[in-house]
C-alpha cells in the first residue's frame, strides 16, 4: 500500500467534528429560563415576603444532593454522565443545521456525482459541512452494497435516539423522586417543630424548614428536571429527522439520482414553518473547481 493510499485510508476513518457552523446560543431557551426567574422573583415580591426566607440550607441538602444521591442509586455511572453531557449541551444551537442548506448542499454533490461518480468528492470530503453527513458519504465511498450502507447509517441514527431517551429518562425518573424528597423535608421540619414546640422561635425556623423544602422538591421537577427532560427529547427527535435526511441524500448519491429527484425526496424531511436558511451560492462551482 502506497503513503498517499494509506493516508487517505487514515483520513476517511478520522473522527472529525462539524465544520461550518459554529455553535450558537439557543436563544428560546434563555427566554425560558428569563421569564420564569422573572415570574418567581415577581411572584416572591408581591407576597412581601423576603427571598431570603427561601433560602434554607437544610431543604436544599434534602432535596437537591438527596435528588443527585437517588440518579446515583438508579442510574448507571455512564448513562448519568451521558445524561448530564446532554443537559449541558442544551443552550448550544450548533449541533442543527439548516435542512434548506443541507438539501442544497447534497443536491450540488449529486450534480457532481451524476457526471464524474461518487469518488469525485472525495477531494472536497473535509469541507462537507456535518461531521454524519460526511462520516455517510465515506462509508457509501467504502461500501458496494446498498443495502448494508442503509443497515450502518441506519444503526448510527438509532444508536443516538436510543440514548437521548436513556438520558430523558434518567431526568424524569429523578422528577418523581425530588417532590418525594421535599415531603421528607417538610416532615423533618414538622418533627423539628413538635420537639421543641414551647419555643416560639424554633417554631419558626421549622415551619421554614418544612414548607422550603417542599418548594424546593416541586421547583427542582417541574422547574428543572421534567423540562430539560423534555428539551434532551425533543432535540433528539430533530436531530434524528436531521439525520435521517442526510442517510436519505447519501442514498441517492450512492444511487446516482438525479439532483432534481434528489431535490424531491429530500424535500419530504422539510418543517412547513422551517426558517429561511443561509444561503450555498455557487457551491457546485467550487466544487467543481476543487475537483
Amino acid at each position: 500500500m502506497s503513503s498517499s493510499t494509506a493516508a487517505t485510508n487514515t483520513r476517511r476513518h478520522a473522527r472529525t467534528e462539524p465544520v461550518g457552523r459554529r455553535a450558537g446560543v439557543d436563544g428560546g431557551l434563555l427566554i425560558g429560563i428569563a421569564v420564569v426567574t422573572i415570574a418567581l422573583v415577581a411572584g416572591i415580591a408581591v407576597t412581601g415576603v423576603s427571598a431570603r426566607y427561601f433560602f434554607q440550607p437544610t431543604g436544599f441538602l434534602i432535596v437537591v444532593v438527596g435528588t443527585f444521591g437517588v440518579m446515583l442509586i438508579t442510574t448507571p455511572t455512564r448513562t448519568l454522565l451521558m445524561a448530564f453531557r446532554h443537559a449541558r449541551q442544551l443552550s448550544a444551537t450548533g449541533d442543527f443545521a439548516s435542512r434548506e442548506d443541507l438539501i442544497e448542499e447534497i443536491v450540488a454533490y449529486a450534480r457532481i456525482v451524476r457526471f464524474k461518480g461518487l469518488v469525485a468528492i472525495e477531494p472536497v470530503i473535509e469541507k462537507v459541512s456535518q461531521s454524519f453527513l460526511k462520516e455517510a458519504l465515506l462509508l457509501a465511498m467504502d461500501t458496494g452494497d446498498r443495502s448494508e450502507l442503509q443497515a450502518v447509517l441506519e444503526n448510527r441514527v438509532r444508536v443516538h435516539e436510543r440514548q437521548s431517551e436513556s438520558c430523558a429518562r434518567v431526568l424524569e425518573v429523578a422528577a418523581g423522586y425530588s417532590p418525594a424528597l421535599g415531603v421528607l423535608g417538610t416532615v423533618i421540619g414538622l418533627v423539628d417543630i413538635l420537639r421543641q414546640f414551647s419555643n416560639i422561635a424554633t417554631i419558626a425556623s421549622g415551619v421554614s424548614v418544612a414548607f422550603t423544602s417542599t418548594i424546593y422538591g416541586l421547583a427542582l421537577a417541574n422547574l428543572v428536571l421534567l423540562p430539560v427532560a423534555h428539551r434532551v427529547r425533543a432535540r433528539a427527535s430533530e436531530l434524528f429527522e436531521i439525520r435521517e435526511l442526510m442517510m436519505e441524500g447519501t442514498l441517492c448519491l450512492w444511487e446516482g439520482v438525479q439532483p432534481r429527484l434528489v431535490r424531491q425526496r429530500l424535500q419530504s424531511f422539510m418543517n412547513s414553518d422551517q426558517a429561511d436558511g443561509r444561503s450555498v451560492p455557487a457551491l457546485e462551482s467550487v466544487l467543481e473547481a476543487q475537483i
